[in-house]
């Protein structure tokens, strides 16, 4: 029989040939082979049924063309996709992005981290994602409506409340998921299980909207527990001011810490006294702008262009809440130098593997987004249970149960880390605990 490191291997071989033009989703792979060799030696089981091989191909890609008129008539085609990875614990659940960057390596990747986070919750739903290359920034409410329009008169076909419930992402809020239920309802009647983060009157869930940032720093809480910290009294980083870094930054107020500094494409801000967040809700939120503007309400506050990493500040704790490898080896090195003892990621792969290992020998506590950033889809959970329902449950019960369940991932990938011999490696905490739910339910389903 093969044994583990050499199955391992040759999976990857088999990706790696297979995908060569991908290297988001490769990457992602990579991350996880590297930390499950363990599973496989304790269960030969596995290997046997060639569960990697069959866990590392999506069950199903879906690619459309998505035709719409821009304000002036022209006609516009943009690309659209969804990944519907793996459904052995539940229906298909992911986001939906909207962003210029999007292709089939992106969403891959995406889908295949949202295999375990979505295990991780303990709630019974599989992985899946999807978007578009098309770029709502800048266009106007008629024109987003247009494309959400055609974008969903194609996907409308392969999802359903018990198929594949999609969400949002970067690019993809309040307004996109309702032109997208809309037109879903147009075609199919009134579904209100059809997807989540949907405006409360449409039988949205309250907190929705804050899950990912404060279930970020529930998390992160809980890591800082464990090492005798808090964030009372620490400077943190934000990277990010779209709803995940927002909520974020809330969340650390509350908890005593200063958010010194957050972002946005285009760069960043600095503020000695502590991020107003009311300010950059009405920048971001209200009016759609750029994060520059915030000087303009808080002129003693400094803008720069380019990274936030690039800061040349002292600060302890980092949440990068903005896109994946937006963090490489230098830039860890750079950060630790600077005084950083805990990275939790709030964006779905924000530091590559250089990276990662650079925090992990440097001894930073590391919470990785699989289980960091999990709380948003674990609301989305919940907000599937209501639609189910036909009930709407108060803010402060969503929030409890977000805060249960950001508690319970850390003490499972905790517990599994230590179980491993793998103490304090949280990164394959989350990979061996994520997995071992999937690949149980896999075994007990036959080869399908």
């Amino acid at each position: 029989m093969v044994d583990a490191k050499n199955y391992i291997n040759e999976v990857y071989a088999k990706v790696s040939k297979r995908d060569p033009d991908q290297p988001e989703y490769l990457q992602a792979v990579k991350e996880f082979f590297g930390t499950i060799e363990p599973v496989f030696a304790a269960q030969p089981e596995l290997i046997e049924k060639n569960i990697l091989e069959r866990l590392v191909e999506p069950e199903r890609i879906i690619q459309f063309r998505v035709p719409w008129a821009d304000d002036q008539g022209a006609v516009n085609v943009n690309r659209g996709y969804r990944v519907q990875y793996n459904s052995a614990i539940g229906p298909y659940k992911g986001g939906l992005r909207f962003h210029p960057s999007v292709t089939q390596s992106i969403v891959k990747f995406l889908g295949f981290e949202q295999i375990f986070k979505n295990s991780l919750t303990g709630l019974p739903i599989g992985g899946g994602k999807g978007g578009s290359d098309f770029d709502p920034k800048g266009k106007s409410d008629d024109e987003v409506m247009r494309f959400c329009q055609s974008f969903m008169t194609e996907l409308q076909r392969h999802i359903g409340p018990d198929i594949d419930v999609p969400a949002g992402d970067i690019g993809v809020g309040a307004r996109e998921i309702g032109f997208l239920f809309g037109q879903y309802k147009k075609l199919n009647g009134f579904q209100a299980g059809i997807l989540t983060g949907k405006p409360i009157f449409l039988g949205g869930s309250l907190a929705r909207t804050e899950a990912t940032g404060y279930g970020l720093v529930y998390f992160t809480k809980e890591m800082l527990d464990d090492i005798g910290k808090s964030f009372k009294n620490q400077k943190v980083v934000v990277s990010g001011s779209g709803n995940v870094a927002i909520y974020a930054i809330e969340k650390v107020q509350e908890f005593g810490g200063t958010v010194i500094a957050c972002s946005d494409s285009d760069g960043y801000i600095y503020d000695a006294e502590g991020i107003d967040l009311d300010i950059v809700k009405k920048v971001k939120e209200v009016g759609r702008s750029r994060i520059s503007e915030y000087l303009n309400d808080r002129p003693n506050a400094v803008y720069e262009t380019g990274s936030i990493w690039d800061l040349e500040k002292k600060y302890t704790i980092a949440l990068p809440c903005a896109t994946q490898n937006e963090i490489n080896g230098p830039t860890a090195r750079k950060m630790i130098s600077q005084g950083v003892w805990a990275v939790a990621e709030g964006a779905n792969m924000p530091c590559n593997l250089e990276a990662i290992k650079e925090f992990q020998k440097a001894g930073i506590v590391y919470g990785p987004a699989k289980a960091a950033n999990a709380g948003g889809v674990a609301v989305s959970a919940l907000e599937m249970s209501q639609n189910s329902q036909r009930l709407n449950w108060t803010f402060e019960e969503v929030d409890e149960e977000l805060k249960k369940i950001m508690k319970n991932i850390y003490k499972e990938i905790r517990d599994t880390a230590k179980s491993y011999d793998l103490n304090g490696d949280f990164v394959a905490g989350a990979n061996i605990a994520g997995f071992t739910k999937v690949a149980k339910a896999m075994m007990s389903q036959g080869v399908i």
